[in-house]
């Protein structure tokens, strides 16, 4: 396996700039582009952040088809974190060769700017924090993103039944606010609804709802 210094990286990068610096289109003078905008302003439109020109369209880099592939990989990443398999995707929607996908992926993957544990770490953290999703759908959700089941499973395995526990109380009292007032049993019903479609087992959302519900005002035992 071959070791990458950051010089390497830093050499990377300076090529994936001048290729996408020289991919950029002509600018054709004002009023003489097709591309005009109906209100007749001279300015052409700028390319969205999450469109990759088609490496045909690059003239000079499109003769390294690495360079090509590395440039997108870039691109995505500078957009959001990605997995490998979602990686995959991109290079294919862009007609890369898949050899050259996997090998491109591979190195970066050796000095870790592609790297699925890492990433499933982070989704499980901030899914948690932000979402109050379960286990089950956490594991869920990383496999539709391609993440391993091993990998997935590691990163699930960081969150505590208690804390699990704790974010699903969490949950239902922020709802019940919202529920005050209506009966008992459509209450029990929507907050059953909302976390099952969170990942929660029955048995715990059960156990859980019931126990909030008992000690809101409203609903409080004698």
């Amino acid at each position: 396996m071959t070791d990458h210094t950051p010089a390497d990286l830093s050499a990377l990068r300076a090529a994936i700039g001048r290729i996408e610096a020289g991919g950029m289109p002509h600018h054709s003078p004002p009023g003489s582009s097709p591309d005009a905008t109906p209100s007749g302003d001279d300015r052409t439109q700028p390319a969205r952040d999450d469109e990759e020109p088609h490496p045909a369209s690059r003239g000079e880099a499109a003769r390294d088809p690495h360079a090509v592939a590395k440039a997108i990989v870039f691109r995505q990443l500078t957009n959001s974190p990605k997995t490998r398999a979602e990686l995959e995707e991109a290079l294919a929607k862009r007609d890369c060769d898949p050899l050259v996908a996997k090998d491109v992926l591979d190195r970066l993957t050796e000095v870790g700017l592609v790297d699925d544990a890492a990433y499933a770490q982070m989704f499980v953290r901030s899914k948690q924090r932000r979402s109050g999703l379960a286990a089950s759908a956490l594991r869920r959700e990383l496999r539709a993103k391609g993440v391993d089941p091993d990998t997935a499973g590691a990163a699930v395995d960081d969150v505590s039944p208690a804390l699990e526990e704790e974010r699903a109380r969490e949950l239902v009292r922020s709802r019940l606010k919202r529920l005050h007032g209506l009966d008992r049993a459509v209450q029990v019903r929507r907050l059953a609804g909302l976390l099952a479609r969170k990942g929660y087992p029955s048995g715990m959302a059960s156990e859980i709802i019931f126990d909030e519900i008992d000690q809101t005002a409203e609903h409080a035992r004698d």
